[in-house]
């Protein structure tokens, strides 16, 4: 756990990106959660496998932004974005499946980010502090 300090850092150093993950390998959670805990100002609040997991945790969590994976264990990534409506975090879907009706299907639901798990994971963290960067303070 992160705690900030009385120091004469300005708030904005001390803005927290919570950050759901939403994957059905425990493998890859594993280190994605690893990854992103080694992260300034990002906290991985939860880590679920199925898309009625991941709509509580993104609730009750009140995440900034979810990783999500579109085939989970039960559900979908799309049906987590669906059920979630538009008052949601951000999404970054990270998936396997670089499908161009997937990438549609994504663009048309407002998804913010379509990432490839096999090129694009060493993006995340970048990614991630763009995001935390625009969020407003």
């Amino acid at each position: 756990m992160r705690c900030g300090t009385a120091s004469s850092s300005s708030d904005i150093d001390n803005v927290t990106l919570r950050v759901l993950l939403v994957e059905d390998s425990r493998v890859l959670a594993e280190r994605l959660r690893e990854s992103l805990d080694g992260l300034e100002q990002v906290e991985v609040v939860a880590s679920v496998a199925d898309e009625t997991a991941a709509v509580t945790a993104a609730r009750e969590n009140h995440v900034d932004v979810i990783i999500l994976d579109l085939q989970l264990k039960e559900g979908t990534g799309f049906g987590v974005v669906q059920r979630l409506g538009k008052t949601r975090p951000k999404i970054i879907v990270f998936t396997n499946y670089m499908l161009p009706e997937y990438q549609r299907l994504a663009s048309s639901l407002g998804i913010e980010y379509f990432l490839n798990k096999s090129l694009d994971y060493e993006r995340l963290p970048q990614l991630l502090a763009e995001i935390g960067a625009a969020q407003p303070h």
